[in-house]
């Protein structure tokens, strides 16, 4: 797998290509307007990784409470405008991408919030921190998880 995040060129991405690996997609980086973004789910190919989040990303609670109105209300909409709360909706579709493998952070199945992030980058402190919490693992999560891929298509 190639992390293919930022700014990319085109040369890099051939590199990419010839040599078949494959790319990543981010849901949380999909909602800029713009109905092309690789990043949004109907735009995923089935060579590539998709994430709610990384690493260096918010949680998807966090990164969903910091949104501005407007770009909040595009991803619900986006999302169906779904009955579940925040994570989920970003983790169903997550599930439904084309994408060969869908990964997603603990901290996302949890639904915890930003004060459960792994990392935020240019910061020298606090970063790497978190670690899981046995206790916040709610009955049925695992079941939930489950279900989620057996009807996406996701279990080996």
């Amino acid at each position: 797998m190639a992390e293919n995040l930022g700014i990319i060129s085109d040369e890099v991405e051939a590199l990419r290509h010839a040599f078949r690996l494959p790319g990543m997609t981010v849901i949380q980086f999909g909602f800029d307007g713009s109905p092309a973004n690789p990043h949004l789910v109907h735009n995923h190919r089935r060579r590539d990784l998709v994430y709610s989040g990384t690493h260096d990303n918010d949680t998807t609670l966090g990164w969903h409470l910091s949104l501005d109105n407007h770009t909040r209300g595009y991803v619900d909409h986006y999302l169906g405008n779904s009955a579940d709360p925040m994570p989920w909706p970003v983790i169903r579709a997550g599930f439904q991408s084309v994408c060969q493998l869908a990964m997603f952070p603990m901290q996302d199945f949890l639904g915890l919030d930003g004060g459960s992030r792994f990392n935020t980058p240019g910061t020298t402190s606090g970063n790497w921190a978190w670690t899981l919490d046995w206790s916040l693992c709610a009955d049925g999560l695992s079941a939930r998880i489950h279900e989620l891929a057996r009807l996406y298509g996701r279990l080996p």
